[in-house]
């Protein structure tokens, strides 16, 4: 119901927009029919007509944007809330059942390892929104160092799969290089780069998942990190939004995915603040997406 009526009112404001750019072309069509000997009024009727139109084409893309903003705010925000809500509900119904009941030490073992899943999640949420926050103000950890990327990675990749309790061989490396794959950096920041990377290949690919990490040299001055899934893929259209902030692909089939839509800003703001570059490529819906990583690579003889 919300997403009809912020339809209708971006149509609205599109509207009003253009008819309001039409009358000001008939006044100015009219100014010249009836100026056209004026040579100084018929100049200075055109420019005025010309700033008031730029000026309804600003004040409507400025409108649009900001309408689209708060949808977008208001998506974060209920994520967000969904993201708080459920483990906290669920932590609060085991402790009732732990305080009421008699259990035995299975089943306490059971309760306490679901619980202590449902604070990870918790713990998870509030980094990414603490996280998006230092990425949006570059506050960024400013100690750098050497860092293996290749031991990062690798890290990154058994601990995914730990987390995601995935079967053998459905997440794994395709190509690895033989040497270390130096970069100048902060660890904790490219752990996190490379977690939200994998987190997301495996939210959005289902139940057969097959993601292949690969990492490459494609010049000794270059690391290259990919993450090639076999999930709903991408549409053309949205490659190039997927890396804002708040932002989620308008798909069906992702309404049911749970997110705060900051994972992929992180993972551009920490790429830049390394100056590196990030991209997403995909074919379209259902066939899989591909997230590179480029970084500057140290290069040791």
């Amino acid at each position: 119901m919300r997403v009809a009526s912020r339809t209708k009112t971006i149509v609205f404001f599109i509207t009003l927009g253009a008819c309001l750019i039409g009358v000001a072309i008939a006044l100015n069509v009219t100014w010249i029919v009836l100026k056209w000997r004026e040579v100084g009024a018929l100049v200075l009727g055109i420019v005025f007509f010309a700033f008031i139109i730029a000026g309804v084409v600003l004040n409507t893309v400025f409108l649009v944007r900001e309408i689209r903003r708060n949808e977008q705010q208001d998506s974060f925000l209920n994520a967000v809330t969904h993201e708080l809500k459920t483990p906290v509900t669920s932590i609060r119904l085991y402790l009732q059942t732990l305080q009421r009941r008699e259990l035995g030490d299975n089943e306490r073992r059971d309760f306490y390892r679901i619980m202590l899943e449902d604070t990870d999640r918790l713990l998870g949420t509030v980094e990414q929104v603490l996280k998006a926050g230092e990425a949006r103000d570059g506050a960024g950890q400013s100690h750098r160092e050497e860092v293996d990327l290749s031991a990062v990675v690798t890290d990154s990749v058994e601990l995914a799969s730990l987390r995601h309790h995935l079967a053998p061989g459905a997440l794994r490396f395709g190509t690895v290089p033989a040497d270390r794959m130096v970069v100048i950096g902060n660890r904790e920041e490219l752990r996190t780069a490379v977690a939200n990377l994998l987190d997301n290949a495996v939210k959005y690919t289902g139940a057969e998942k097959d993601i292949v990490v690969d990492m490459l040299t494609p010049d000794i001055d270059t690391a290259l990190l990919r993450v090639r899934d076999n999930g709903v893929g991408i549409p053309r259209a949205e490659l190039k939004r997927v890396f804002r902030r708040f932002y989620r692909i308008p798909m069906q089939v992702t309404s049911t995915v749970r997110g705060t839509g900051l994972g992929l800003f992180i993972v551009r703001s920490i790429v830049r603040r390394h100056r590196g570059q990030v991209t997403a490529e995909s074919a379209g819906e259902g066939h899989g997406s591909t997230f590179s990583i480029r970084l500057p690579r140290v290069y040791r003889t």
